[in-house]
């Protein structure tokens, strides 16, 4: 099928940036493309002369730069901030799943779910009883919407994402291919005999301007609600657990584990792999850096590192001094064995 994308030229983009152009108006362009990747179709940008090199040296359609960056070979155009503009562009080259408007005949559909009008819903997608989805609201193909599920205006569920009962999912707010929200909390108690079960009575509560990554689990809470507050931002492949409550405008990246009943504040950076024992606080404006182990609450703002978390700065200086274990252990042999001399020697003396 042949694709239906959007192309510019030159001229064009420069008034969209509000820039200057140095090259042909009439050159078109197709795409963004990253920094030193020939295609006479592409745009790319440079804040450095180092990128601007990198970009410069094969054939490229223009580069977004600076107003003071010296002249190459390439189209330019010229604009303060090339970075936002390149987000602009970006922007206007993002393409939607295709979704046609009202419900897909082939989606089955409870008649006491209740569905605004202009709500798309894809094929084969399912919508349980006692569901509302909001004005705007795009269901995609295959996706699960269980029993008394809330979905707010222009939320968007692509396809096999799986809501169990009762989730709400606040406006805006975006739930990746094969993310699971309101499963079981990992709750087991030993009865003796063998691991029995604790039911998951709970809820899961995401509020507005959320994305959820793809095949992430976001599991509902034993009692109360897993809470996601608004404009928080949750990578592909990471595990919440129950009763986790996560602050405003929280970022955290791929392959992090939260165990249950922690609790993140607002404005946090968990970087990947990093993992949180239950019950643990991690307060606002912290950072945790990639492969970070949290086991005990951490309230003061700034980066924390390691294995169990430390200042950021502690944690890099007791890295480096282990680095430097093995010259120790052959300086302290060294020692015992000079020490073993002369206390012979003096013996025999």
């Amino acid at each position: 099928m042949e694709k239906n994308s959007p192309i510019w030229t030159l001229g064009e983009l420069a008034a969209i940036f509000g820039g200057t152009l140095e090259g042909d108006p009439e050159t078109l362009i197709e795409r963004p493309v990253p920094a030193g990747d020939a295609d006479p179709l592409g745009l790319t940008f440079a804040e450095s002369e180092r990128y601007f090199e990198r970009a410069d040296s094969v054939p490229v359609g223009a580069i977004l730069v600076t107003e003071s960056m010296p002249k190459g070979r390439s189209s330019v155009i010229r604009v303060a901030h090339p970075r936002r503009a390149f987000g602009q562009f970006l922007g206007m080259c993002a393409r939607s799943l295709p979704l046609d408007d009202g419900i897909h005949p082939t989606a089955v559909i409870n008649s006491e779910a209740w569905i605004d009008p202009t709500a798309q819903i894809g094929a084969f997608a399912v919508v349980e009883a006692g569901v509302r989805i909001g004005a705007g609201a795009k269901i995609y193909a295959h996706a699960y919407v269980g029993e008394n599920c809330d979905l707010g205006e222009s939320v968007t569920i692509y396809p096999h994402a799986v809501l169990y009962r009762d989730v709400t999912v606040g406006a805006r707010s975006v739930i990746h291919a094969h993310a699971v929200v309101g499963a079981d909390g990992f709750g087991f108690v030993w009865n003796g005999s063998q691991q029995q079960r604790v039911p998951q009575a709970g809820t899961v509560q995401i509020g507005e301007d959320v994305e959820v990554g793809a095949l992430t689990a976001i599991d509902r809470a034993t009692a109360g609600a897993t809470r996601i507050d608004s404009g928080v931002k949750i990578d592909n492949l990471v595990q919440v657990g129950h009763n986790v409550s996560i602050g405003k405008h929280t970022v955290i990246a791929a392959l992090v584990g939260v165990s249950g009943s922690c609790k993140i504040g607002s404005r946090v950076v968990v970087a990947g792999q990093t993992a949180l024992s239950d019950h643990v606080t991690v307060g606002d404006d912290i950072t945790l850096a990639g492969r970070t182990g949290v086991t005990s609450d951490l309230t003061a703002p700034g980066p924390y590192l390691g294995y169990p978390a430390r200042p950021f700065r502690e944690a890099t200086r007791i890295m480096a001094a282990t680095g430097k274990l093995p010259d120790f252990v052959r300086r302290l042999r060294r020692l015992e064995q000079a020490i073993e001399v002369k206390d012979i020697t003096e013996d025999q003396s």
